[in-house]
């Protein structure tokens, strides 16, 4: 196991139950857990830098991300590889360094190549099968929080 230099995450599916809920006046509603904003505490009481790398944009994810303080945040991304290997480049690391969690066929690639892989337990079979951590909670439970207390536990533990 790895102690990343960056995490990065996938959004819907994982922060969220993958729901998107629309109103009559064309509203868009996303439901967040608050538990995955400890594990942004977390990360950055240890100095990792923590991104978002999801295919959707909305102004939701970006309310979220600018008020939890998130590093990066890359929306509308059809490559998640390519945008996560840029920003490796840029912060002078390789893919080797990074922890992603992601749920769905577009994280594939990403989670085959990063140090450490995991997914939430309402990925569907083939996601699992190839991360190296599956969450026991599901994607909108605090998934995201679960991965890095998994992967950072003796880190954490000094910091309470």
């Amino acid at each position: 196991m790895i102690t990343p230099k960056l995490v990065l995450t996938d959004i819907d599916g994982v922060w969220t139950d993958g729901g998107m809920y629309y109103d009559q006046t064309g509203n868009e509603w996303k439901k967040f857990h608050t538990y995955d904003s400890a594990g942004v505490f977390f990360c950055h009481k240890l100095n990792i830098p923590v991104g978002i790398i999801t295919g959707e944009t909305t102004q939701i994810v970006k309310r979220r991300a600018a008020k939890l303080k998130i590093d990066f945040v890359f929306q509308g991304i059809q490559d998640k590889v390519e945008k996560a290997k840029d920003l490796c480049h840029d912060l002078g690391i390789t893919l080797a360094d990074v922890a992603y969690i992601g749920d769905d066929i577009n994280d594939i690639e990403l989670l085959k190549l990063v140090g450490f892989s995991a997914a939430p337990s309402s990925a569907p079979d083939y996601i699992k099968n190839l991360v190296q951590y599956v969450t026991k909670k599901k994607g909108g439970e605090g998934a995201f929080r679960e991965m890095i207390e998994y992967l950072m536990k003796e880190e954490i533990s000094n910091l309470i």
